[in-house]
């Protein structure tokens, strides 16, 4: 028994011993990974909250160095502007390196690119031209432009001068829309060097000294033989990511409207009903995704609301018309108070407005129609006809006329069941009827 209690204890501390060791290895392997992220394509709200969970999972896990790979044409400046602030406030070293080779840093990617604590640009890429634009891509006018271009103006060169480099390009980039290759970046203190690869950069910066914030100095070490851990963004993220589109969301709530209403319509037609909905509901996921304005989602209600009252309460257009302005103003006023890339394209919302109308328009003429139609083939065409009675009129009972049953009235004396009668107005659903002897 002595034996066997000595031979469990000695089991007991091997399998301690074991799991500290590999504790200690999870944790050094952690303390000595490089975090890799990658932001490839437009700049919005789901590339913002991509970037915070990959800096954030990076300082979790005591990463060495984070490496953002962008490739960007610049983005919503909303989301720009928490990617710089999050960076800033990394309790991680981060890397933004302009790659691959033909990839660009424009718009929304320069201000990140300056904002790194290193920023690196692969060999036959640009940075620059970060002028606030509008949504189709024009200049924005008047006193407006010239607000969100000094806005835009002293938060670069805020970055620039936070990092030592040229704050003096940095406006330029958005006063006048300049850009520079990699080498003309280095030559202008808009990035600190070129490099060719991921691995050129870990051995380049390896065993320097960054200051990571204001007063606080890092040496970077150890950074070639690191384990590399790749963040991804998930499949959801993904998704969301190509719907954070308010142009998008404006004609899948429109062509949502259309199949819904189709079935409204055409009840049992199913397709366009469900269709409808999965549009519909895919469009208010897409608006969750953006900062948009209540008043805007109010009034986009309300045109919904004036469409369907027009295939119900037939107004000749009068109710389509005004789901029409609400529509277009829903679509402006929701995205009122965000930056002007946000707001959707006017052309797509006033042509997708104006089908609606038409679309709206011709299903009430049609509906319209068919209850003329059913009025005029529905009771008031049996007048003149003989029907059967099933039942004794005394003087209420029920008939039979051309395969249906309908509650009648005899206008004088009694008839028995199976007798005929002669079918002499119609009251909605009730006809009234008489003996065919009757004087």
């Amino acid at each position: 028994m002595p034996r066997l209690r000595m031979v469990r204890r000695a089991f007991l501390l091997i399998l301690i011993a074991v799991g500290i060791g590999a504790a200690c290895g999870s944790d050094d392997a952690e303390r000595d990974a490089v975090h890799l992220l990658e932001i490839d394509g437009g700049i919005g709200p789901i590339t913002e909250r991509y970037i915070d969970r990959g800096i954030s999972k990076a300082e979790d896990e005591g990463a060495k160095l984070i490496v953002i790979e962008i490739d960007t044409p610049g983005g919503f400046s909303s989301s720009m502007r928490e990617i710089v602030q999050r960076i800033e406030a990394s309790n991680v070293p981060v890397v933004v390196y302009v790659s691959p080779y033909g990839a660009r840093a424009a718009s929304a990617g320069t201000f990140i690119t300056m904002a790194a604590h290193v920023a690196v640009m692969a060999p036959n890429t640009s940075i620059g031209a970060a002028s606030a634009v509008n949504a189709d891509g024009s200049d924005i006018e008047g006193k407006l432009g010239k607000k969100v271009e000094n806005d835009a103006v002293s938060f670069i060169r805020g970055i620039a001068e936070l990092r030592g480099r040229n704050a003096d390009w940095a406006e330029e980039a958005v006063r006048e829309a300049v850009s520079a290759t990699q080498t003309e970046a280095v030559e202008l203190n808009v990035v600190d060097f070129v490099a060719g690869s991921l691995d050129e950069i870990l051995h380049r910066i390896d065993g320097s000294t960054i200051e990571l914030k204001p007063g606080l100095l890092v040496t970077l070490t150890g950074l070639p033989e690191a384990e590399r851990v790749r963040t991804s963004m998930t499949i959801w993220e993904r998704m969301l990511e190509h719907l954070a589109n308010p142009t998008l969301a404006t004609i899948l709530l429109s062509l949502g409207m259309i199949g819904l209403f189709i079935e409204l319509s055409n009840p049992g037609a199913i397709f366009p009903g469900v269709a409808g909905v999965l549009a519909i509901a895919i469009g208010f996921l897409a608006l969750g995704v953006l900062p948009v304005d209540t008043i805007g989602l109010v009034l986009i209600g309300i045109a919904l609301l004036f469409f369907a009252l027009e295939l119900f309460v037939p107004s000749g257009g009068i109710l389509a018309g005004g789901g029409l302005v609400a529509l277009v103003l829903g679509a402006i006023i929701a995205f009122r108070d965000t930056p002007t890339e946000l707001q959707p394209n006017r052309i797509v919302v006033g042509i997708l407005g104006f089908l609606l109308v038409v679309v709206f328009t011709s299903m009430a003429i049609g509906l319209a129609r068919m209850r003329k139609i059913r009025t005029e083939t529905g009771a008031e065409a049996l007048v003149g006809r003989m029907a059967v009675a099933r039942t004794p009129l005394t003087p209420d009972g029920m008939v039979f006329i051309q395969g249906e049953r309908w509650r009648a009235e005899l206008e004088d004396g009694s008839a028995a069941e199976g007798e005929e009668v002669r079918v002499v107005s119609a009251d909605g659903l009730r006809l009234r009827v008489r003996k065919e002897n009757h004087p």
